[in-house]
């Protein structure tokens, strides 16, 4: 009879280190994040960064490490330590009402601007002024869904690593290069000099994205820049951009969340960049 698996304690300096990765200023001095539940800890696995492992670290209950034995796997061969722990452990690390099982400790993976810059994206999303992680989350898992090439979050933006904001983005963190801490100006300047025109998303906007779509003049690099949840974007912004542009509202509806405004403007670029050869699939051969 085999014995039972040894857990890991919940008084281990290994289970302090990752339950202080919640509070931001100590994911800054560590560099590092925590990545919840299967799908996140599955794509963390997977990633490497300058050829290093992403994934450094899982803890995962008995019946987790069983129900996900291919993510637990693959953890140990990027050379993750893995650390069984029983259900308290892991309430404890995670920030979810309901963990899921698995807790992953994963390096800092943002990508410097001047890299995103020197690629020559032809669609990014600029967030500007976004304070809630789990908008910042799902606007990237929108641009990832888009098929843009790099998403960037201004200084005046929420932390990237916020663990809403890696839920919010199921994965799509890992998937697209991500630029933190840029000042909405030198996005916005760097962006034209790469030849990408900025479009503002903004309610208010002067000009109406069908009509944007109508003209044909949305099949170019182009870089959405989304603002504030509460107030959308400051004049001085607003002017930075070739235009301001606003999704029209057909029905009676007041207006649309960022998020899903984001869907909307993104798409629509998209759409418009695959104009020529037809719409399809970014998963097409």
């Amino acid at each position: 009879m085999s014995a039972a698996p040894e857990l890991i304690s919940p008084r281990s300096p290994r289970v302090s280190a990752a339950r202080r990765l919640a509070r931001r200023n100590f994911r800054g001095k560590e560099r590092l994040f925590l990545a919840e539940g299967p799908q996140a800890v599955r794509e963390a696995a997977a990633h490497h960064v300058d050829g290093a492992a992403t994934l450094v670290e899982l803890f995962a209950t008995v019946e987790a490490a069983e129900r996900y034995a291919d993510i637990v796997g693959e953890a140990r061969t990027v050379g993750a330590r893995v650390h069984l722990a029983d259900e308290d452990v892991i309430a404890d690390i995670s920030t979810t009402v309901t963990p899921q099982g698995l807790v992953g400790i994963c390096r800092f993976l943002d990508t410097p601007f001047e890299e995103i810059l020197a690629a020559r994206p032809r669609l990014v999303a600029v967030l500007a002024h976004v304070r809630d992680p789990g908008n910042a989350g799902t606007v990237l898992r929108c641009a990832d869904a888009a098929g843009a090439e790099a998403v960037v979050l201004t200084d005046a933006s929420v932390d990237l690593y916020n663990p809403k904001a890696v839920r919010a983005s199921v994965g799509s963190l890992f998937h697209l290069p991500v630029a933190v801490g840029v000042p909405v100006e030198a996005a916005v300047r760097g962006l034209k000099d790469a030849g990408v025109r900025i479009l503002a998303a903004d309610g208010a906007g002067e000009d109406d994205l069908d009509d944007e779509l109508d003209k044909g003049t949305m099949g170019g690099p182009t870089a959405w820049v989304f603002g504030n949840e509460a107030w959308g974007l400051p004049e001085e912004t607003r002017a930075l951009a070739d235009a301001v542009v606003r999704v029209p509202i057909h029905g009676k509806a007041e207006s649309l969340n960022l998020a899903t405004a984001a869907a909307v403007c993104l798409y629509a670029s998209a759409r418009a960049q695959r104009a020529s050869g037809g719409c399809r699939s970014v998963t097409d051969s």
